[in-house]
């Protein structure tokens, strides 16, 4: 699939969730906490997975966060979908989370999430490109990151980082981190 084909996928979905919120008479307000886009460096080497295979890139990063929230004392944790778009054609993913958020009085804010992603990548064995990463099956665990600064009500900025790999449940398991800035519009 085409870094183009890819982006078209993820606008298409993005159109379905806000049909679904138009036809349910309920607006973007009533169902989003956020939305969120950024760049992040592709298969960044000296993170968590610990080696970079695919070559140096820009993904461009795009998350719904909803207002659908279990309330903890210290932040609150949130269900999100996204997804990272390769603009060279290597490995893209979209994921869904559980995602725990704290936010300080100072404005800065930290996310921890965990869940699924699935990617159009290599899986590994005979007939996968060695020049791309095997991440050992189509569905991995997601795991982000988050520390960023509420900039007024309505703005933040943030550093985001995730990691997805299938936890060593295959043979062939070298995971990707990403890293890079996110602009993210509160509701």
């Amino acid at each position: 699939m085409t870094s183009f084909a890819r982006a078209v996928a993820v606008a298409g979905f993005a159109a379905l969730i806000a049909l679904g919120a138009a036809s349910s008479g309920a607006s973007a307000d009533d169902m989003l906490y956020a939305l969120k886009i950024g760049a992040l460096a592709h298969d960044v080497p000296d993170l968590w997975s610990g080696f970079q295979v695919e070559h140096n890139a820009v993904d461009i990063n795009i998350e719904a966060q909803f207002k659908a929230a279990w309330a903890l004392p210290w932040g609150v944790i949130r269900p999100v979908i996204g997804g990272s778009i390769n603009t060279r054609g290597q490995t893209s993913d979209g994921y869904i989370d559980a995602r725990w958020q704290g936010d300080c009085p100072s404005g800065l804010f930290f996310g921890l999430g965990l869940g699924a992603a699935i990617h159009d990548g290599e899986i590994g064995g005979e007939g996968s490109d060695p020049d791309r990463k095997w991440l050992g099956s189509r569905v991995l665990f997601h795991i982000p990151m988050e520390v960023g600064y509420h900039l007024d009500e309505h703005n933040d900025v943030s550093v985001y980082f995730e990691h997805m790999s299938n936890a060593y449940t295959q043979k062939y398991n070298e995971g990707m981190d990403r890293i890079g800035v996110r602009y993210g519009y509160r509701f």
